[in-house]
């Protein structure tokens, strides 16, 4: 697995995946994780926070990027990257099933999660 710089991936065609790029279709769009102060606190915070989720494993880091394997419940692997914008003042996430077509709200509500706990961390 090659961690490419730049922005994140963006979302196939299909339902499985949310996606923080500002080209990202509207049902797959989710917005970025916003944080004030230093850039790179608020990335560390982000990754803790991924490594604490169920089943989740962080495989590949580089300065401002990460990438997790999240498994579902049943065992499907999905795929989180998160890129720090630090002029931005955000982070962009995406999250991804490997396979199928639907995902049944799975990716999103993983970010939803990861919002909620960065916030409440911030």
């Amino acid at each position: 697995m090659d961690m490419k710089p730049g922005p994140v991936p963006p979302c196939p065609k299909r339902p499985n995946c949310v996606c923080s790029r500002e080209d990202t279709p509207r049902r797959n769009r989710v917005a970025p994780l916003a944080f004030q102060g230093d850039p790179e606190a608020a990335f560390a915070r982000l990754r803790k926070i991924v490594a604490g989720l169920p089943r989740a494993t962080v495989v590949q880091e580089a300065p401002g990027r990460l990438r997790a394997v999240c498994r579902t419940r049943i065992g499907f692997a999905d795929d989180l990257e998160a890129r720090l914008c630090a002029e931005e003042g955000v982070i962009h996430i995406r999250s991804a099933s490997r396979l199928g077509w639907s995902d049944m709200g799975v990716n999103r509500r993983r970010v939803e999660t990861l919002r909620r706990r960065f916030e409440e961390t911030g």
